[in-house]
């Protein structure tokens, strides 16, 4: 564990051992260049501590480059309670307060909110102990400003593409129909985009279709359906070889986290000449409208232009890109480095 924090090229790792659940709390701060850091906690049952410390590690680092991706004012952190076993009932809600009380020792260095294993209620339980999350004072559901983000970045998608974010005409595969997914097919369905929907649940993806005037197809069959835009909005890793060789889109853009199974799938993309929008810009909507509404004090207005402004950003990343005749990764890794090098604006 000692060699993983010394190796890291991230600022700090905070850990606590909680003798009582023989649990691992780590709180993974990656860079505080543009604000004290902030990202979800997520809480499962991990083979070993040190992949729970990795994990948290590998999460703190994305959430740097989700903010600074969109020259938002906070810094990348995560927290993972990493447990040795499952835990319920009053031995779960007491763990949560003893993680609260971490997070408040750190004074507002580290402010975080719900991620896989902690949901709405966890959070509750957490904010018994610090003030310091986010998720409990009123900005609401994040699905639907995730969504805005995501909407957005098809527009830029058919922009780079086809010389205009007109969608009317368009067909979009979403894949996925959650929080995310849904809000995002009713705007497409008022863009005028010919939707075309995928979810585990058949039944969901039918309902919503004909809701919307879509066609639910297989999800099973998903990367080989024909669309201009696909659209991943439900788990990461999607995007490797076999399912990229099995693509028929011009451009990707969606709000699952990791896309990419490896960095090397973003030139994959590339070869195949399908523009890849990178997950950690598209999805950024929603974590910058609950973090700037609840502990930055932005009022609803701005966080919506700010959420707008994620097209402006793809823009300038695709151009960029283009010039260089390089994967629209690469562009967005080097605004990353720079904005963290310029410092907060």
């Amino acid at each position: 564990m000692k060699d993983l924090i010394r190796d890291w090229d991230g600022e700090y790792v905070v850990t606590r051992y909680d003798k009582k659940t023989e649990s691992w709390m780590f709180i993974a701060v990656h860079s505080t260049v543009l604000g004290n850091a902030s990202g979800g906690t997520r809480m499962k049952v991990y083979p070993t501590p040190e992949d729970g410390l990795r994990d948290a590690q590998r999460l703190a680092t994305g959430m740097t480059y989700k903010w600074a991706g969109v020259d938002f004012p906070l810094g990348g952190g995560k927290g993972v309670i990493a447990l040795s076993r499952a835990v319920s009932g009053e031995e779960r809600e007491h763990l949560l307060e003893r993680y609260g009380d971490l997070v408040e020792s750190l004074r507002g260095s580290f402010s975080t909110g719900a991620d896989l294993g902690v949901g709405p209620e966890s959070v509750k339980v957490i904010g018994r102990e610090t003030s310091h999350v986010f998720g409990l004072r009123g900005a609401g559901d994040p699905g639907p400003w995730t969504a805005l983000g995501v909407f957005t970045s098809v527009e830029a998608v058919a922009r780079e593409l086809f010389g205009t974010s007109d969608l009317k005409g368009r067909t979009v595969l979403v894949q996925g129909l959650g929080d995310v997914g849904i809000p995002l097919c009713k705007r497409l369905y008022a863009a005028g985009a010919k939707l075309k929907l995928a979810d585990v649940d058949p039944n969901r993806a039918t309902g919503i279709a004909d809701e919307l005037g879509g066609e639910a197809v297989d999800a099973d069959g998903v990367y080989s359906e024909p669309c201009d835009i696909f659209v991943p909005c439900a788990v990461g890793g999607i995007l490797n070889p076999e399912t990229i060789s099995q693509l028929q889109c011009a451009g990707v853009a969606g709000a699952a986290n990791n896309q990419l199974e490896t960095r090397e799938d973003a030139m994959r993309l590339h070869e195949r000449g399908i523009l890849y929008s990178p997950d950690y810009i598209c999805n950024a909507g929603g974590a910058v409208a609950l973090c700037g509404l609840e502990a930055l004090g932005m009022s609803d207005d701005y966080v919506t232009r700010k959420i707008l402004s994620i097209g402006d950003a793809l823009d300038a990343i695709f151009a960029e890109a283009k010039e260089k005749g390089e994967p629209p990764l690469d562009a967005t890794e080097r605004r990353v480095r720079q904005v963290l090098e310029r410092g907060p604006a």
